[in-house]
């Protein structure tokens, strides 16, 4: 599958900003299970790209002057091999066993990813455990900040994609299995769903696996991958500071599939 993606976040600010910078993890690489054909940042200034910690390309923007607004801007095609289920790295996963802030296992979690999987520690008792927290955690939008952890989403009994990765994050850990969060881009019919998404992977038989609790989907044939992490924290696209000015935050996300024309030769 052959997604265009369309992402527009603007910043607006009540009084003038003397400066702020943001991390943006808006650039999608190469994988197993993506190519990406083309892809550009609109930015107000030039910025060169790096590597973080957990590979992802990071862009950090920095407005030293003062300003009122902030355009980011990314556009794209990537394509997808939706028959690919696992992807491989070389990378050592033993990290993305460690618990943070918001991926803590409390007692409930802990009891809740033993009554889903019991003894067991392979795709079949993940996929049953996405299922348990999709039936848990109601998809309710609005019913969780940014800053809610997996724990208290999970006695909450509801949340948003975030919240449903964190808490597969906490049980899956709690297994001693490998996981980390997601963030990206899915193509849903659902117009309910957001077309940014946030979703998990497992580390499995040497690879990583995709749960997407939200869809309740262990299979990424419409999602497209731009950074990984330990959390939210580590993987959202857009992530900033900024000294004075209360914001106000606005993004559009325009996610559709875009026919493959094949040339044939005469």
């Amino acid at each position: 599958m052959r997604l265009s993606i369309s992402h527009e976040t603007t910043y607006h600010y009540e009084d003038q900003v003397r400066a702020s910078i943001q991390y943006l993890r808006l650039t999608p690489h190469d994988s197993e299970r993506q190519h990406v054909l083309s892809w550009q940042l609109d930015l107000p200034r030039p910025v060169r790209a790096q590597l973080d910690p957990f590979g992802n390309i990071l862009h950090v923007l920095t407005m030293d002057e003062p300003h009122e607004a902030i355009i980011i801007g990314a556009q794209g095609l990537v394509d997808i091999d939706e028959l690919r289920e696992a992807e491989h790295e070389s990378q050592s996963a033993l990290p993305f066993l460690r618990f943070t802030r918001l991926t803590e296992a409390d007692e409930a979690l802990r009891a809740f990813a033993e009554k889903q999987c019991h003894q067991r520690r392979d795709r079949t008792a993940l996929i049953d455990l996405m299922h348990g927290l999709n039936q848990h955690m109601t998809y309710t939008p609005g019913s969780t900040e940014v800053d809610t952890s997996a724990a208290q989403a999970f006695a909450g009994r509801a949340g948003v994609c975030q919240d449903h990765a964190h808490a597969f994050l906490a049980c899956t850990r709690s297994l001693g299995i490998p996981a980390r969060y997601v963030s990206g881009y899915l193509f849903s019919e659902n117009s309910e769903h957001l077309a940014s998404h946030a979703w998990a992977e497992a580390w499995l038989d040497d690879a990583w696996y995709s749960f997407d609790v939200t869809n309740e989907l262990a299979k990424p044939e419409r999602h497209l991958k731009l950074a990984v992490g330990l959390d939210y924290l580590d993987a959202c696209p857009v992530r900033g500071m900024r000294r004075g000015g209360g914001e106000q935050m606005h993004a559009k996300v325009f996610v559709a599939p875009t026919p493959v024309i094949s040339v044939q030769q005469q």
